[in-house]
């Protein structure tokens, strides 16, 4: 259960100074494009699939954790996300080798498809390593890993990212078509009766096991990490359940399948069981059977949480633009009410609030006993967040005010349009691509050795769609 913000990265292209004489034309962008993704396929993939950072120089690469250069990662900004940019650059320019990307990456992820249906982490292609994974097509291996995980976005991604490429080439490629709706079917058996997901599974939940309740608070809690398997709890943590219901809200426009709405709104429909009574009306991380708020890693809590609840919130929102039920507004105006009075002075809010009595829990940098104080802290966590209440509050009142009708229209991009920032930033970009076609800029290899100069996987997608976006616009005049 790895917190997203743990590891974004901020880019700082090597830019020279743009010459205001020449101006980039769509011919010049893309041959830029062409030659970044030609170097990434040829240079940086690994069998398709791509990891999160790279040295320079190529021999040292990473994705969350250490790999080798047979490794690619599933999580995002890995491979999904190389792949979304490919395919939304093929979207927008029409260029073949481009679509060719997309698929290419598609394969390699299949590849990688767990028999208990999604992904894990990572997928080795070394023969080798393989052998530990459950991995589809190599058939049926028993003992080996075989744990579909829902953190971070992981077989969300991955499988969103199928769907649009299986809609892209008509449901004609038969094995794309057919690792997306195996992964779908997965994720519904493993949805909880009560509508929410698992962090992470290797087995389909027995309904029996898995009553229907709604949250309460426990008799009691231990202060004391209890090293209890969390994994089958049912997650908010790092929007997993979010991430699930864009999903199959994603499938059921893509394949027509009623079922993967029903699983949405299912989801949904947990939402509201899943909010505390009085007085803390609002989200936990984590929940037990008995949808009791309980421990996951040994600096989360059994606790109401400022972070989580949030997204909670923003989840309710997009579900009511969705599907137009005012079930799915009901429980914000208590939960709003209840996190404003608990802001931090400063106006931030405590990542985790003590049950019932609503005091900011943190905890001590190194021995990881619980504290009221917030004077040494670990650092790889965030135990204070930004509050993005009052945006919230808007957009609810907003969606009040707004017809049903018009609540969840027609999606359609926009074309883009050619303004002086489209052309400054993508202008930018082929200033910063290297001879080899590699966009190199500062930063850190963190598990596999020291770098000062790496090629990121994240900036490389967007500075893929910057260009596309500029070449769509520059060729329409517009």
């Amino acid at each position: 259960m790895h917190a997203r913000w743990m590891f974004p990265l901020v880019a700082i292209l090597l830019v020279p100074p743009l010459q205001a004489a020449d101006e980039l034309t769509a011919k010049d962008a893309t041959a830029a494009l062409r030659k970044a993704v030609g170097f990434f396929r040829k240079q940086v993939s690994a069998s398709g699939g791509y990891l999160w950072r790279y040295s320079a120089d190529l021999k040292l690469q990473e994705g969350e954790n250490a790999a080798g250069p047979t490794t690619a990662w599933v999580q995002p900004p890995g491979t999904p996300t190389v792949g979304d940019a490919y395919l939304t650059a093929y979207e927008l320019t029409g260029d073949r080798e481009l679509l060719a990307a997309a698929r290419e990456t598609a394969l390699a992820l299949l590849k990688g498809q767990l028999q208990s249906g999604g992904w894990d982490y990572r997928i080795e292609f070394d023969p080798r390593q393989r052998r530990r994974y459950a991995y589809r097509v190599d058939g049926n291996r028993a003992g080996a890993r075989n744990v579909t995980t829902l953190d971070d976005d992981t077989t969300q991604s991955a499988l969103r990212f199928l769907i649009r490429v299986d809609r892209t080439l008509e449901f004609k490629d038969k094995p794309i078509h057919e690792a997306a709706t195996y992964a779908l079917q997965s994720l519904l058996k493993a949805q909880y009766p009560n509508g929410a997901w698992p962090q992470r599974y290797s087995e389909f939940p027995k309904a029996a096991d898995y009553p229907v309740k709604k949250a309460t608070y426990p008799a009691s809690w231990s202060r004391k990490y209890p090293k209890k398997d969390y994994r089958d709890y049912y997650t908010f943590n790092d929007n997993s359940l979010a991430d699930a219901i864009d999903t199959m809200f994603l499938a059921t426009e893509t394949y027509k399948d009623k079922r993967y709405r029903a699983a949405a709104e299912k989801a949904g429909d947990f939402i509201i069981l899943a909010q505390m009574p009085d007085p803390q009306p609002a989200w936990a991380q984590q929940y037990d059977r008995g949808m009791h708020p309980a421990w996951a890693r040994k600096f989360e809590p059994p606790s109401v949480t400022g972070g989580e609840s949030q997204g909670v919130l923003r989840t309710l929102l997009s579900l009511y633009r969705r599907t137009g039920k005012k079930k799915y507004l009901a429980p914000i105006p208590r939960a709003l009410a209840y996190l404003n009075k608990s802001q931090l002075p400063g106006g931030r809010l405590a990542r985790f609030y003590e049950l019932k009595t609503n005091r900011p829990l943190y905890f001590v940098k190194d021995t990881y006993e619980l504290t009221y104080r917030d004077d040494n802290l670990p650092t790889h966590y965030g135990f204070k967040v930004g509050s993005r209440l009052a945006r919230i509050e808007r957009d609810y009142q907003r969606l009040l005010k707004t017809d049903p009708s018009q609540l969840n229209p027609p999606v359609r991009k926009p074309a883009p349009r050619l303004t002086r920032s489209l052309r400054e930033q993508a202008q930018q970009v082929v200033a910063a691509l290297d001879e080899r076609g590699a966009w190199v800029e500062r930063g850190t290899i963190r598990r596999a050795g020291r770098a000062d100069r790496i090629i990121s996987t994240r900036t490389f997608a967007r500075n893929v769609e910057t260009l596309a976006r500029f070449i769509a616009a520059a060729k329409e005049g517009k």
